[in-house]
């Protein structure tokens, strides 16, 4: 990953891209960062801004929602619905397509999001983090309904994240390089701080909830079983096991320093093999971990090739370190 002192922010940079944005897009993403300033500044608060704890309401998940997932997912609604530049937005914290309201003209895009992945450790002050995909409403009178946004991974325009730690990063990318912005807290502004992401190819690092062992497939089973093993197993080499359980800080650390990530279909809830969701989650991180140079599957197929079904639909992920994760997929071939 290189380094730049060069100061470069975002606006600037998607205006001068070699692969010519279009303005309109540009101007999404900048209406998306935006967005994710007001959320940094509501999760650096933390308890002085009684934000922490639970609401007494549940998603679309079945998931209790934190009183930051909704404040959140607010933000973004009333920072994009009347900009004009899409025809709807779909959320994970939401049942339905949220359809751009009168009298906001419609725009050309779809915008997609997990307003913030991660919530159950924002009371611990661990990492937490947003993912956004866009696409483009294929119905040419802009009305955003559900099927219009069941597109493979393939046809994301931009895909990001922006991950709340130490310092507020957003990783970004519109199909041809990857490329992350720090936000500047005296400016205000996001800037080029990590231009052209690349993961390593090899690595020794693996990110996986090991409590579910037990209702793992064969496959990841012997998969993990033999990295443990290190140097006197078949692998012949030492591995570390990283696990946040906040899927931004996990890819996150992939992202700038290898890694293969890894949350696999497991027999734990036979109602609910798979945990994260294709269109909020995988579907966006599968675009940034493939331009930089990874892969992502989910044991069988890769991510982005699949054809959703619905909205809310859930697969594993495998995604990482190009190397790795072709292990992974060997496993399951054998």
């Amino acid at each position: 990953m290189i380094h730049t002192n060069s100061f470069l922010p975002l606006r600037r940079f998607l205006s001068r891209s070699e692969s010519e944005i279009p303005e309109e897009l540009q101007r999404l993403i900048i209406d998306v960062a935006q967005s994710c300033k007001l959320i940094s500044m509501a999760v650096n608060q933390g308890a002085l801004g009684d934000i922490y704890g639970s609401d007494d309401t549940q998603n679309i998940q079945g998931e209790v929602q934190k009183k930051l997932d909704i404040i959140s997912n607010q933000i973004l609604l009333e920072g994009t619905e009347w900009t004009g530049r899409i025809a709807g937005i779909a959320s994970e914290e939401m049942d339905a397509v949220y359809p751009i309201p009168d009298p906001y003209i419609k725009g050309e895009y779809l915008l997609l999001f997990d307003p913030l992945d991660g919530s159950s450790n924002i009371d611990v002050n661990i990492s937490v983090g947003t993912i956004f995909s866009i696409l483009k409403c294929p119905d040419s009178a802009h009305r955003g309904s559900d099927n219009s946004f069941l597109q493979p991974g393939r046809a994301q325009v931009a895909a990001g994240y922006v991950i709340y730690g130490s310092s507020t990063v957003l990783v970004l990318t519109t199909g041809v390089t990857v490329n992350a912005f720090t936000l500047d807290q005296r400016l205000g502004e996001f800037i080029l701080t990590h231009p052209n992401m690349r993961i390593p190819r090899s690595t020794a690092e693996f990110a996986i909830n090991t409590s579910n062992l037990p209702y793992w497939t064969d496959p990841i089973r012997h998969y993990i079983d033999d990295c443990i093993a290190g140097k006197k197993g078949p692998r012949g080499k030492q591995f570390n096991m990283r696990w946040v359980g906040s899927m931004v800080a996990d890819i996150h650390r992939t992202m700038t320093r290898g890694g293969i990530f890894l949350y696999p279909q497991d027999s734990k809830n036979p109602q609910l093999p798979a945990k994260l969701r294709l269109m909020y989650e995988a579907n966006p991180m599968a675009l940034l971990v493939e331009t930089a140079g990874g892969l992502a599957t989910t044991g069988t197929h890769p991510i982005l090739e699949i054809q959703p079904e619905k909205l809310h639909q859930r697969v594993p992920v495998i995604m990482g370190s190009t190397e790795e994760v072709q292990v992974v997929l060997d496993y399951h071939q054998n």
